[in-house]
């Protein structure tokens, strides 16, 4: 069967080309996005159109992930990895992940507080830039560790960059989708945004998503935890909104980093020291 596949792709050179095509959809999903809330001020005074220009834009970069995820897994499968597809990676999670997000902060601000002049708006422009240029040197980092053949370890060094997005972006979908506006949301969000991008450099160590969700084949206790979390969303989607059980596991993931590190540094509990940095590709990427 394995034979039979990899004829298939020696015959047909074409499907080598799928992993960069995903990842161009990655990257025009997250433009899509900042085209979207830019939308916002075509409905500057309506709370409710304005908040639904950002669910979108929000949505737009969470769907992207999809395309994130997929592009590395189909390298792998259809063996067409390369240093080609590495740095076009790290370009549209740049676009994806780092750009539309702090794009969708800062008009979101911008818009909703009228801010009239550029004085008032200066702290939210510093806020949203140490997002996005954390996002940018965490990029650029980790593909010079991928470059160096630096092997990898159990746990990401730093918060990976997709989950800083869907962080913000969570927010943003679940406070637009329940109160039909972001007013409350928008006093905290660029300070959170200028927080995840320290942690997106720092040397806090977390957990890998995609290899602890594998582990649990082997793991009955993760496996328990995964069952129980999946039951207790599917549960909760008939009482209230089925993104609060996301929102709080996305958030909680962001928060647990820097107190289990902090933790481990008082000697509360042992301290888990951050495996080998890892490229962006090779974090979203379950190793089998």
């Amino acid at each position: 069967m394995k034979r039979k596949f990899k004829a298939l792709i020696e015959q047909n050179k074409w499907i080598k080309a799928v992993p960069n095509s995903l990842t161009l959809c990655n990257s025009l999903c997250g433009f899509a996005s900042i085209l979207i809330t830019l939308q916002a001020y075509k409905y500057t005074g309506d709370n409710a159109a304005v908040a639904s220009v950002f669910a979108w834009s929000a949505g737009m970069i969470l769907f992207a992930m999809v395309f994130d995820a997929l592009d590395g897994f189909a390298a792998r499968i259809l063996n067409a990895a390369s240093m080609h597809g590495l740095q076009m990676d790290s370009l549209s999670d740049m676009v994806t992940f780092g750009v539309a997000p702090a794009t969708l902060v800062a008009v979101m601000t911008h818009s909703m507080r009228h801010l009239d002049t550029f004085r008032q708006y200066i702290p939210v422009c510093i806020l949203c830039a140490i997002y996005l240029g954390c996002a940018a040197l965490r990029l650029a980092t980790y593909n010079v560790h991928a470059i160096l053949e630096k092997k990898s370890g159990e746990n990401f060094s730093g918060l990976p960059s997709p989950g800083a997005a869907a962080a913000i972006c969570s927010l943003v979908l679940f406070t637009a989708i329940r109160d039909g506006k972001v007013d409350r949301l928008i006093q905290y969000l660029p300070a959170y945004a200028a927080f995840l991008g320290f942690l997106m450099v720092s040397s806090i160590p977390y957990v890998h998503g995609a290899k602890w969700i594998i582990s649990t084949k082997r793991n009955k206790k993760r496996l328990f935890i995964l069952i129980l979390t999946l039951s207790i969303w599917f549960g909760s989607s008939f009482v209230c909104n089925p993104l609060v059980v996301p929102v709080i596991l996305i958030n909680a993931y962001i928060f647990w980093g820097p107190l289990a590190f902090l933790a481990g540094k008082s000697g509360l509990v042992k301290s888990t020291a951050p495996g080998p940095a890892k490229s962006e590709e090779e974090q979203k990427e379950p190793e089998k």
